[in-house]
């Protein structure tokens, strides 16, 4: 009978109480990873990840917000090489749903296909999986959408989510603050301060952030200066409401 440590080499395999190694050890890697945060706002969606920057690295790239079609954004936390991956995958998932069905994709259907994806990966021997978690979100007929996908292959809808580093902590935070029909530039100000709730760092700096408008359905990338206003602005509700309420 094989030790009771060889149920970790395969993700095959259940141990005798019901567990998948594989996959925790995968849940384990997305929580090392820095913190990334999906927000539903009344007129659309926000992305904002905590990306440090080396001095000579260029500021104005992210590694880890990505645009999968024009009203659809992906933020990860974990391992960000099997992000991309991922990213491709839905991308050409997008474009192909586009080309046979003329018609844009639902939120819902390029999330589920990435966590069928990330399912897969669980199946078969010799393969390990995905060590990140996505956040799916956009603007479709049904209007702002956002998903969360994990290494399992679950998929499951929020209104506001944090996955990464810290995750618990700041989820708490959302809870206390986070209110649906605040508008994106709540929302905006909302995901900086979260960010730097648990973050060596302050300022926007090391803030990443990306929004998809209702009315525009386009994914757009937030400015350094935007950033920075809105990161005064939470400041200036802050001290005038210094219990935390966003109230």
């Amino acid at each position: 009978m094989m030790a009771s440590r060889g149920y970790d080499m395969t993700p095959t395999m259940y141990s005798p109480d019901g567990r998948i190694y594989q996959v925790e050890y995968a849940i384990e890697t997305v929580k090392r990873g820095a913190i990334a945060i999906g927000l539903q706002a009344k007129d659309g969606i926000v992305l904002a990840v905590e990306e440090k920057s080396r001095d000579l690295q260029v500021e104005d790239i992210t590694q880890k917000i990505f645009e999968v079609d024009d009203h659809i954004g992906i933020a990860a936390a974990g391992y960000i090489p099997d992000a991309r991956v991922l990213v491709d995958n839905a991308r050409f998932f997008s474009q192909s749903n586009k080309l046979t069905y003329d018609e844009t994709v639902d939120v819902e259907t390029v999330a589920k296909h990435l966590a069928d994806q990330s399912h897969q990966f669980t199946q078969y021997s010799g393969v390990r999986p995905f060590g990140v978690a996505l956040i799916v979100a956009g603007v479709d007929r049904r209007g702002s959408r956002i998903f969360v996908t994990d290494p399992s292959g679950t998929y499951v809808p929020y209104t506001a989510v944090a996955i990464g580093g810290n995750s618990d902590e700041v989820t708490d935070y959302l809870e206390k603050n986070y209110k649906k029909e605040m508008s994106m530039d709540d929302a905006m100000s909302l995901a900086i301060a979260a960010i730097n709730l648990k973050s060596d760092e302050k300022g926007v700096k090391h803030i990443r952030m990306s929004r998809i408008k209702t009315d525009t359905k386009l994914f757009e990338k937030v400015s350094n200066e935007e950033l920075a206003k809105h990161a005064q602005a939470k400041g200036q509700h802050e001290r005038e409401n210094p219990d935390g309420s966003s109230k």
